[in-house]
């Protein structure tokens, strides 16, 4: 890679760790290509990056960066999972790091805070907002669904009483 090359990587992955909101990073040694592909693919679909650089270029991009307290774990081969929602990417990382081993989930960045490998792990079981959501839509709705039954009772009652008599006769 020429220097011009090399500047223009740089910018690139300093515009990645600027403007995501979380930063993951794991030690991937051990893992072969097709584990790679795996987790790459799981986190693509998601819209996280995944990216696998030199130490040393990744530790020049992130000078100047809010991620900048990360620069002690880029040692060895590390990845960096970047992404707007934290908790998809710990979850990601976090269950493909049960079923292979080799994946070690070593720090984590979020709203301007370094989070260790167990913290991380801590909000890999948090819901994801898709499912928080769904939980308020639920608890909202029960009560109306409730009132709603409330309402209908003395109807159904009074049909149900009508139906009783018109039998009788």
């Amino acid at each position: 890679m020429d220097k011009q090359a090399k500047k223009n990587y740089i910018e690139e992955m300093k515009k990645n760790f600027s403007s995501n909101n979380s930063v993951m990073i794991a030690q991937y040694q051990g893992l072969n290509v097709n584990e790679l592909d795996e987790l790459r693919k799981s986190l693509r679909e998601q819209g996280i990056l995944f990216k696998i650089t030199k130490n040393r270029i990744t530790k020049i991009a992130i000078k100047d960066s809010p991620v900048k307290d990360l620069e002690k774990y880029f040692s060895g081969p590390t990845a960096a999972a970047l992404s707007s929602d934290p908790i998809m990417t710990a979850k990601i990382l976090t269950k493909f790091a049960k079923t292979h081993n080799k994946l070690k989930i070593i720090a984590g960045f979020m709203d301007g805070k370094v989070l260790d490998k167990n913290e991380v792990a801590i909000i890999a079981t948090l819901p994801t907002l898709d499912e928080a959501r769904a939980k308020i839509v639920g608890i909202l709705t029960s009560p109306a669904q409730k009132i709603l039954s409330i309402l209908l009772a003395p109807g159904s009652k009074i049909a149900n009483l009508a139906r009783a008599k018109s039998l009788k006769k």
